[in-house]
């Protein structure tokens, strides 16, 4: 059963319906909220629910439908964008009674196991500290199990079921894919070591690990690493697995959204027909089964150069598709996802929107039409980048990718996005972004170092281009824009829920 909150709206000292309504406007014109729009939006409709005490039949779906813009067709069981809203919720609300709203009279709290926030009057002598950053994350519906314990600690795991996905690998599978990642990384290790003995770095002197077991840098591009990790020596990299529905000839089909089960489980037609792209030929295949054993080819690439990359600087990451994320990674550790949101679930729910943004005109057609929007273009720059083909041989010719690097949903932590439209623009904007000279390009853009001190790396976006070889071999990466994001906010999340080709 899905669960009802009916919370109490008013603690201890209860302050009127106006000076509640006045508190929250005054957070949401707050600099920690400014650009949170999602947010924003979430605790405009929880507040008013809780002031007005109508919330008696208050339901993860009546938030995900009314609050979040989620379709008529939501279910909270397989899309968690309600707790993983309601987790950036508590954070952020932490963060503005930290800083700005350390005086104000009223404190707005969303207690343990409800989702509606509650309103006190706070006296002038009265302490403000709350809790701490990892007693949010284990008091947060994600993490605690709200909505009828259906949700177990690991809830963002919950990504694996958003639009449909297996939870688990076949055993052949999951050593076949390890092994694959394995060899990467070995491979990434190795180039870094022979390239820390080649004679050209000789003018960088090896620095002495720090005690966190994370070794200094000795070119602009490690340091840039460097500065990201912030002492984490195990950072998390996510690559994407997309959903496909597989028949008994082995062909795929792509499964945009909707319900699902295990991997290789089977699907049912009536949600196959809905949901898949191409509806007429998904009628006609007989029985399907879940399948997303699959990724791309751009993305191993990048999983090898980051791994060769953090290996050099001391760092042992931590390599996992995205869908198996959980709140206590991206608490505990720094985060690097790889791929669009189209094909990577963590992408689309957590991608910081800035000037730049993915999106897909068609969502009915993949084929590499998904686009990368610029909300300010330059003089004599593009407003809408796409894919390039040759015009003969529809040959890829050039891609474009994202680079984005922003603060996690806790304090002390950043999350890294490397994303393209096909797969092999994450490759070209991952050689970008472990380059020296990609980064002292990103820095001269920024007019300052990427990364300005130890604790607080510089959010921005870069956009990069790609140029191709016989569609697949990446030659090389040439930055196009690059924009900052202030405040670097990792809440405000653009839905991405239209798909990219990979």
């Amino acid at each position: 059963m899905e669960r009802t909150d009916s919370s109490t709206s008013i603690q201890g000292n209860a302050p009127g319906v106006e000076q509640c309504e006045d508190q929250v406007r005054r957070v949401l014109r707050s600099t920690t909220f400014r650009n949170a729009t999602t947010l924003q939006q979430l605790l405009s409709f929880l507040a008013s629910r809780s002031i007005a005490g109508t919330a008696e039949n208050l339901k993860e779906y009546t938030i995900g439908v009314e609050a979040l813009g989620r379709k008529s067709d939501f279910d909270p069981k397989i899309d968690p964008i309600v707790r993983v809203q309601s987790h950036r919720l508590r954070v952020k609300l932490r963060e503005y009674y930290e800083v700005e709203g350390k005086h104000d009279p009223i404190l707005i709290q969303i207690p343990k196991g409800h989702y509606l926030p509650t309103f006190e009057v706070v006296s002038s002598t009265q302490t403000r500290t709350g809790s701490t950053a990892s007693e949010i994350v284990a008091s947060d519906p994600l993490a605690d199990g709200e909505g009828g314990g259906q949700h177990q600690t690991t809830s963002l795991r919950s990504f694996e079921r958003d639009r449909g996905a297996a939870k688990r690998w076949t055993r052949t599978q999951t050593i076949l894919l390890a092994a694959m990642l394995a060899a990467f990384a070995v491979a990434g290790f190795w180039l870094g070591r022979l390239r820390s003995n080649s004679p050209s770095e000789s003018a960088f002197p090896t620095v002495s690990a720090s005690p966190s077991g994370v070794g200094k840098p000795r070119d602009s591009a490690e340091l840039f690493w460097w500065k990201f990790l912030d002492n984490d020596i195990s950072p998390v990299i996510g690559y994407p697995d997309a959903v496909f529905l597989l028949d008994d000839s082995n062909d795929l089909f792509r499964f945009r959204r909707g319900a699902s089960d295990n991997r290789g489980a089977v699907v049912d037609p009536h949600l196959a027909r809905q949901f898949a792209s191409n509806s007429k030929l998904v009628g006609m295949a007989g029985p399907l089964y879940y399948e997303n054993g699959y990724t791309g080819t751009g993305e191993l690439e990048s999983v090898a150069m980051l791994s060769g990359l953090l290996n050099r600087i001391g760092a042992k990451p931590i390599i996992k598709a995205s869908r198996d994320i959980t709140p206590d990674d991206l608490d505990r550790h720094n985060v690097i996802l790889l791929g669009s949101p189209f094909q990577n679930i963590a992408v689309a729910q957590l991608l910081t929107v800035g000037d730049f943004y993915f999106r897909n005109p068609d969502e009915r057609h993949e084929q590499w039409r998904a686009q990368i929007i610029d909300t300010h273009p330059a003089a004599g720059n593009k407003a809408v980048y796409t894919t390039e083909r040759d015009v003969s041989t529809r040959m890829l010719t050039t891609d474009y990718s994202l680079i984005t690097i922003t603060t996690g949903v806790t304090q002390g932590r950043h999350i890294a996005f490397l994303g393209g439209l096909d797969t092999k623009g994450t490759q070209g904007a991952t050689m970008f972004a472990t380059s020296v000279s990609g980064i002292e390009q990103i820095e001269k853009a920024l007019a300052a170092p990427a990364s300005t001190n130890h604790e607080n790396p510089t959010a921005f976006q870069a956009l990069v281009r790609v140029k191709l070889a016989k569609g697949y071999q990446v030659l090389g990466a040439e930055l196009v824009a690059v924009r900052p994001l202030v405040p670097a906010n990792a809440s405000q999340v653009k839905d991405n829920s239209a798909p990219s080709s990979h």
